[in-house]
């Protein structure tokens, strides 16, 4: 299927590594400039020098989504490279414990400045461009915690929530100007630092040190999917690919689950 997005210009927040590396490459695939961004410099390097080598086109920017100015200066740079910006994945995000008892108001107010704050800055910056195309994609990453939370992680998915709310109002708000936001809410999915985490957790409590059998484990005992397994970037990434392109045009303010059916019902 041709998705018809060569050409299109992305910013792929927190592209440095995980899901947002495997959406960068994806878009790139599909022939889309792409802006790679995170906060560490030789990994965002490396995933541009990636995409670059087999042909694809990506610059790279480096920024605090946290900070005005520097969030500023993430889509200046993006714009500059490209001639502007149709497709933003605002992917980037912390996923830290806050146990209700063992933190503060401010440690919740923090992270939610990461992980909502971060896109509305960017928003502010790159929708009117959008508006004025008559063309736009905002793909925001949700995550299933935001439907069911975990224990001692309820500033992440209180977080998550508001990723949610926010698809739906950029939505709603920008109604038949040709800009269309959806959100992505994925499940347990393997990245380095997922993997290295359930590792942890598996030397500590004795289940085995063969990653098949800790997956087994964990998709089985602790966040059961109907698949068997957990899930990998590439997957998120090609969905995301899809609603960013002219081919979901009719798709607009929704919330997709991507879990393996660890979530499975009607609603």
């Amino acid at each position: 299927m041709d998705l018809q997005l060569t050409g299109k210009r992305a910013l792929v927040t927190g592209s440095n590594s995980g899901i947002g590396r495997a959406i960068a490459i994806s878009l790139a695939n599909e022939g889309v400039q792409v802006v790679v961004h995170g906060r560490r410099k030789k990994e965002t390097e490396e995933v541009m020098q990636e995409i670059l080598d087999y042909g694809g086109q990506a610059c790279m920017v480096i920024g605090d989504l946290t900070d005005d100015d520097q969030a500023q200066n993430v889509v200046r740079v993006a714009q500059v490279a490209f001639g502007g910006i149709d497709i933003l994945v605002a992917n980037a995000g912390a996923f830290p414990p806050t146990p209700i008892l063992e933190s503060t108001a401010q440690d919740w107010l923090n992270l939610y400045d990461q992980n909502v704050g971060s896109i509305i800055r960017l928003l502010r910056f790159i929708v009117p461009s959008m508006v004025e195309n008559g063309w736009g994609r905002v793909i925001t990453l949700g995550s299933i915690a935001a439907s069911r939370p975990f224990a001692s992680f309820g500033a992440y998915a209180t977080t998550k929530s508001a990723c949610v709310s926010l698809a739906v109002t950029i939505a709603k708000e920008f109604a038949g100007t040709g800009v269309t936001s959806n959100c992505i809410s994925p499940g347990d999915v393997i990245t380095p630092a997922a993997e290295q985490h359930w590792r942890t957790v598996a030397k500590r409590n004795d289940w085995s040190d063969e990653w098949e059998k800790i997956e087994s484990h964990v998709a089985t005992n602790i966040s059961p999917t109907l698949v068997g397994r957990l899930g990998r970037p590439e997957e998120i990434a090609d969905l995301v690919t899809f609603l960013a392109s002219p081919k979901s045009n009719y798709i607009n303010g929704s919330n997709f689950r991507i879990d393996g059916g660890f979530l499975a019902s009607t609603a």
